[in-house]
């Protein structure tokens, strides 16, 4: 019996407010190890669609699926853990990033899901850690969001969301568009080292350098960019939004 892709989405379909559709009766698959590149022009529902995914935006036809199961089929918050949204753009919260990494580890849903991951014997990865290895001082963690730079503030709300652990599949919003060249490829090569080896394909070269996984982070990724060069670095495949 074949099993069922990690994350399916089946003819979404999301509506502008003139009622004329965004985009239309999306499919798509995700298998593990995969990084869906999404393009389009801007306005083309890039955002929106990830948003959707998450179950942070409503959409207004089709079902998302992971592992099998229909989103609506999950308590929220667990949906929300194991399909992570990370924005382009941090909202500026209260306190600092130490507390907030604090807060949400804290959350009775991701207890539940961390436990589970111990039990599969995955080794957690430290955000703090995580964002050091980036370039960002663990310093940095104690001051207030508002003070930090862009920069600053995207690679410590990536390595919240990785470390933390629990995403079964990241949604990336633009990760690297505030760091410059060397940092971005910091990132990039974090993330894809975090991966599992993508199954049936002897040809993949971008995520298959480590034989095991790496800790509790991510089995798939979808990523915005705007940068070609990014794109063809990173993904797997792609997806282009203005033709749907």
């Amino acid at each position: 019996m074949t099993s069922p892709p990690l994350l399916e989405v089946q003819d979404l379909t999301v509506l502008r407010d003139n009622s004329s559709p965004l985009f239309s009766n999306l499919s798509f698959t995700l298998s593990e190890g995969e990084v869906l590149v999404l393009r389009g022009v801007s306005g083309s529902g890039k955002s929106t669609l990830l948003k959707c995914i998450a179950e942070l935006n409503l959409y207004d036809k089709g079902t998302i699926k992971l592992g099998g199961k229909q989103s609506r089929e999950w308590d929220i918050p667990d949906w929300r853990i194991r399909v992570g949204y990370v924005p382009q753009r941090p909202s500026l919260l209260p306190g600092t990033p130490l507390e907030f990494l604090s807060t949400i580890r804290d959350l009775s849903a991701r207890k539940r899901k961390l436990g589970e991951d111990a039990q599969e014997g995955g080794e957690v990865v430290d955000s703090l850690d995580l964002a050091q290895d980036w370039g960002v001082d663990k310093v940095l963690w104690k001051r207030d969001w508002g003070t930090l730079s862009g920069g600053e503030a995207q690679r410590i709300a990536l390595a919240v969301a990785v470390g933390i652990g629990g995403a079964e599949v990241l949604l990336l919003d633009e990760p690297t568009s505030a760091l410059d060249a060397e940092s971005s490829e910091k990132v990039e090569k974090s993330l894809l080292g975090m991966l599992p080896p993508l199954r049936g394909s002897s040809q993949n070269t971008k995520n298959n350098n480590n034989v095991q996984r790496k800790g509790t982070g991510p089995k798939a990724l979808i990523w915005i960019t705007h940068s070609a060069e990014q794109a063809d670095r990173v993904g797997t495949r792609s997806l282009d939004l203005s033709q749907h």
